[in-house]
């Protein structure tokens, strides 16, 4: 009898113990990289596939006989700076919003290349742990911050050249949040342990070369003070390189510069970009500089000082700016100011200010928003103002 009753209790104990189990499954809820690499696996292993017996090409590869600079500095020229057709030969002049498609842009292309190969691997790493995407992806790094034949010099003195004008602009250093994901991905890198510890330095000593040209360069600090979109570009450059090199001063200021200056002076009281709707491409711009801020604020958040529920005084944050926007992101039929003058209809993309929305306040209605956007087009203009492309380097595991 008592071996019956010993019997019947341990099967009761055995049952409760597995409707524990399942309920505990049941009610834990996903993480947030959970959620993300469940609607991204696939997409990234395909992309990170294609890119495996991809070879490292840097700015070396290809001269700019415009530039003034050398082999090793990064060139490109005004976006919007058109030969005069009155005097062909004089200086260039501006036209807002209309890319001149004869600039050299072979420098910003590789660029962007490393940008994704970048990113597709060091997510496919991720999210299977297998180590070939990470081998695959040394060659790159390498090649663009350690070999001293092919890497480049730590600035961007020559970028959004003027024909006629100048050789180089601080507003060029937009040029380099393609770096951004790169500097993600070396982080992983890091973390993966398959580099060596001189490589690792060597690499993360050129990010803090470079982010201490981007803080004390006149073209830095006055890219910083621009007052649009490339200043919130240029904290979230800081940011990153600040966040693969472990500089927490640098973090510290950046937290500073969003709620002291960014969101304060760029927000108008009803969440838009005034600045931005004040361009010929309204819509791109007010996406762009909100994806950025949010990037910014996904970066340097801590629990102690999360950016996402920061408010001023007289109410602007970061869920302001994606209430204003998100109406005309569901539809953008309803948008009521001009329409872009170039690539209207190219936009919105996968956002990732929808994304980031969607996990920090948990909002459903941003999450489904994200599902149904399009994935981001091939299409050089477009990946030129998508530097996050890759959310799951943005999110902690």
């Amino acid at each position: 009898m008592e071996h019956l009753l010993f019997k019947s209790r341990f099967s009761v104990e055995i049952c409760l113990g597995v409707i524990c189990i399942f309920f505990l499954t049941c009610s834990t809820p996903k993480s947030d990289f959970d959620i993300v690499s469940d609607l991204e696996k696939t997409r990234i292993t395909e992309e990170a596939h294609s890119y495996l017996g991809a070879q490292p090409i840097t700015i070396t590869s290809y001269i700019a006989e415009r530039s003034a600079g050398s082999i090793h500095d990064f060139y490109s020229e005004g976006d919007y700076w058109w030969p005069n057709p009155k005097y062909p030969d004089s200086a260039y002049i501006r036209k807002d919003g209309l890319s001149n498609p004869d600039n050299f842009v072979a420098h910003r292309k590789v660029m962007i290349r490393l940008s994704l190969i970048s990113g597709a691997l060091a997510s496919a790493y991720l999210v299977t742990e297998d180590e070939k995407y990470i081998e695959a992806l040394l060659p790159h790094l390498k090649a663009w911050f350690v070999n001293p034949n092919t890497k480049m010099n730590p600035n961007l003195l020559y970028a959004q050249a003027i024909k006629g004008r100048v050789t180089g602009r601080g507003i060029g250093i937009i040029d380099t949040i393609h770096l951004i994901e790169v500097a993600k991905a070396t982080r992983v890198v890091g973390q993966s342990k398959l580099i060596s510890e001189a490589d690792f330095e060597k690499i993360k000593q050129w990010f803090s070369d470079y982010t201490n040209w981007l803080t004390t360069h006149s073209f830095g600090k006055k890219e910083r003070d621009n007052g649009n979109n490339h200043s919130v570009c240029w904290a979230m450059q800081v940011a990153a390189f600040a966040e693969l090199t472990q500089d927490e001063n640098q973090l510290k200021n950046c937290r500073m510069f969003f709620k002291d200056v960014l969101l304060p002076e760029q927000m108008a009281e009803d969440g838009s970009f005034p600045k931005e709707l004040s361009r010929t491409k309204p819509y791109g711009y007010s996406i762009f500089n909100l994806d950025a801020m949010f990037g910014l604020a996904q970066i340097v958040w801590t629990e102690e000082d999360n950016l996402f529920f920061y408010n001023t005084a007289n109410g602007k944050s970061l869920k302001l700016g994606l209430e204003f926007l998100y109406p005309y992101l569901a539809d953008k039929s309803k948008w009521p100011y001009q329409k872009d003058v170039m690539y209207w209809e190219d936009w919105p993309t996968k956002q990732p200010s929808i994304l980031f929305g969607a996990l920090q306040y948990d909002e459903t209605r941003y999450l489904t928003l994200w599902k149904r956007l399009p994935e981001i087009p091939n299409k050089q203009e477009i990946l030129r103002n998508m530097p996050i492309r890759y959310p799951l380097l943005w999110i902690k595991k």
